[in-house]
């Protein structure tokens, strides 16, 4: 069920505090609101001692509010020069502000005008969900988390370190200080984590306690005269043997370029490894793609993460523009039309219902569909103003560009074999040589992987894309991305794409005379008459190969090793070939998964937190197929 993000507004006490007349309560005491949070959330966690010569150190709040532990915390690691190398602030909100009203909050502290302006510059669509925004150079993760603590939480997949206890009071609010979510905290904390808060009530002191932390009262700020200070009960971790951070990714497309990039930035040194002569040659070598969610009423596992890969990818792009690494692509908005009047209805009613920011989503009726398309339209439809086109091999080759001396890209390479010897993973080309040995292997290799056998319990099937290219003036409609069932491109260099067929198992390479008729007949249906403005040249065009998935969805993670498992077994039973993980299935939304599920990947083998919830990385899990399998060769019993 979809969570409408209900932003908080710009109101204020009589004393001028920020206050939420939702909730009676102000956001900050009236007086010191930066040594409050200074005093009882930094100094209340000790730090920045504790997290000093650490690799990572996890933060985790309990209401984001007006963002000031933050910038507070942000500022005070950047200027620790024994800092940590990479510090995560999760931080979940309920109703966050608008990035106008943040600025408009944050002139209280002009010391933090340069991090806010930088905060705001990556502030997300409030859209229920996870949105992680990288920070000073890849090293600060703030991990905003927009929708209820009570249900968040317990989706999180987080080992942390410190907490910030920062709701409104428990009196206005006591949802977020309820025994339940004491215990989801503790369920996150690593050993000797530590928490801080403002409140001293006697029923959040027994909820914390229930939930086996300890707690002192100690010397509160200015008008408070107590605070609570508390750690996690139990032992410290034991000393252990940190793994090499090292990695072979075979497949240089979108899957494993995303990948290659955010281990590169985690200090992991990569070698990317393909049989082509550069990046981007296979199914993600196409002129443009599409980068847009696909919305439900329901808010099935599809639509969020969509929603989060689009999202995720939008920064991404932007990201790497803002390094100096511009990739071919356009926000030129996405529109998406209807099928038929059914459907019409249903795009509607999604809208209705869910009222996502206009920003990201919101329905046109015919009239301004055909605005935006500058072609005549019968039919409404979903429009996407921040969404739009990429070319593919553009981000391939920018991502490895970004990745830097730290990755090591060999092309003409072709894997024939990989087989486990001793602890580490061995890579053998068709005449038995050697390649590359190591002990973390990622196979993001699109339909390929079918041809190794240790990912034999992938269903990964090849499917057979053919997009027509028709030649285009740049002032010729349309100026944005359309869909219906197929989709056409702006003008790029000239050329307009056009398509795509899907034929799985099909892998005749050669472009088809037929398949350009489907794309024109698909092109007609998005635009009615257009191809009659087409002049009768024959048409170029290109075949990829995309893996697909059956059910729709990646498979992203630790593969699975074959075996007999019950029908009630879980994910958390299923055996997996060690040190060998897949990014494939991606089908024809290469674009919309790359950055989350890369981000997702790499989290999991660093030890991070997760981007994503837990049960949408369940998701993705490639071991659910031979849970599939378990339970569909289940024997009935007799009763």
């Amino acid at each position: 069920m979809y969570e409408r993000i209900e932003p908080a507004a710009l109101e204020y006490a009589e004393d001028g505090t920020p206050f939420s007349h939702q909730f009676g309560d102000v956001y900050h005491t009236q007086h010191g609101a930066l040594g409050q949070s200074r005093h009882v959330f930094l100094e209340g966690n000790q730090l920045p001692h504790r997290w000093q010569r650490k690799p990572r150190f996890v933060i985790l709040e309990t209401g984001f509010g007006i963002g000031l532990n933050f910038l507070a915390t942000w500022a005070a690691w950047r200027d620790d020069p024994k800092r940590c190398d990479r510090l995560h602030f999760i931080s979940i909100e309920k109703h966050p502000f608008r990035a106008d009203d943040l600025a408009t909050l944050h002139q209280r502290w002009p010391e933090f005008a340069s991090l806010s302006t930088r905060l705001r510059a990556q502030w997300p669509a409030l859209t229920p969900g996870i949105h992680r925004l990288w920070l000073d150079d890849g090293r600060v993760a703030l991990t905003l988390v927009f929708g209820d603590a009570a249900t968040a939480l317990g989706k999180l997949d987080a080992r942390v370190d410190a907490f910030y206890l920062d709701g409104f009071s428990p009196a206005r609010n006591p949802d977020l200080w309820s025994a339940r979510l004491c215990h989801q905290l503790a369920a996150l904390a690593a050993p000797v984590a530590t928490l801080a808060t403002w409140s001293v009530s006697r029923e959040v002191r027994q909820h914390l306690e229930y939930a086996r932390f300890r707690i002192d009262k100690v010397r509160g700020f200015t008008g408070k005269s107590e605070m609570l200070r508390g750690h996690i009960a139990g032992t410290p971790e034991q000393n252990t043997t940190i793994p090499a951070r090292e990695a072979v990714i075979v497949g240089a497309g979108l899957a494993g370029t995303s990948l290659a990039h955010r281990l590169v930035k985690r200090g992991w040194s990569v070698q990317l490894i393909d049989a082509a002569d550069g990046p981007g040659q296979g199914a993600s070598g196409n002129l443009a793609g599409v980068l847009r969610p696909l919305p439900s009423l329901d808010d099935n596992r599809l639509a969020r993460l969509t929603r989060a890969g689009t999202l995720a990818g939008i920064r991404h792009l932007n990201a790497l523009g803002a390094a100096g690494h511009a990739v071919r692509w356009s926000p030129s908005g996405v529109l998406h039309l209807a099928r038929d009047p059914i459907h019409e209805a249903r795009q509607r009613e999604v809208v209705d219902r869910q009222q996502p920011p206009a920003d990201y989503l919101r329905y046109v009726d015919p009239a301004e569909a055909s605005a935006l398309a500058d072609w005549p339209l019968a039919s409404g439809g979903w429009w996407f103003p921040g969404s739009g086109w990429v070319q593919p091999p553009s981000l391939c080759a920018a991502n490895i560009a970004a990745a830097g001396a730290a990755l090591t890209v060999r092309y003409g390479v072709s894997v024939a074999d990989l087989a486990r010897v001793g602890d580490a993973w061995q890579l053998r080309d068709a005449r038995g040589d050697l390649i590359a040995e190591t002990t973390c292997v990622i196979l993001a290799n699109g339909a390929d992987i079918r041809r190794l056998d240790v990912a034999r319990t992938l269903p990964v099937r090849s499917a057979r894309g053919q997009v027509s290219h028709l030649p285009a003036t740049d002032d010729s409609a349309p100026k944005v991305v359309v869909c219906r069932l197929g989709y056409v491109s702006p003008a790029i260099d000239g050329v307009r794409s056009a398509g795509a067929t899907f034929l799985v198992d099909d892998d005749d390479p050669a472009l088809r005379e037929s398949e350009h008729t489907d794309n024109l007949a698909k092109l007609d249906f998005i635009l009615p008459g257009f191809s009659a403005t087409l002049d009768n040249a024959t048409m170029d065009g290109r075949v990829g190969f995309r893996p697909a998935s059956p059910d729709r969805l990646p498979m992203v993670g630790a593969i699975a090793a074959p075996g007999n498992y019950p029908a009630d077994a879980s994910l958390k039973r299923v055996l997996r070939e060690p040190g060998l993980y897949a990014i494939s299935g991606f089908g024809a939304r290469g674009l919309v998964w790359s950055a989350i599920v890369a981000e997702t990947l790499a989290s999991q083998l660093d030890g991070d937190p997760l981007p994503l919830e837990r049960d949408l990385v369940d998701a993705i899990d490639p071991g659910r197929f031979v849970l599939r399998r378990a339970r569909r060769d289940r024997v009935p019993s007799d009763g």
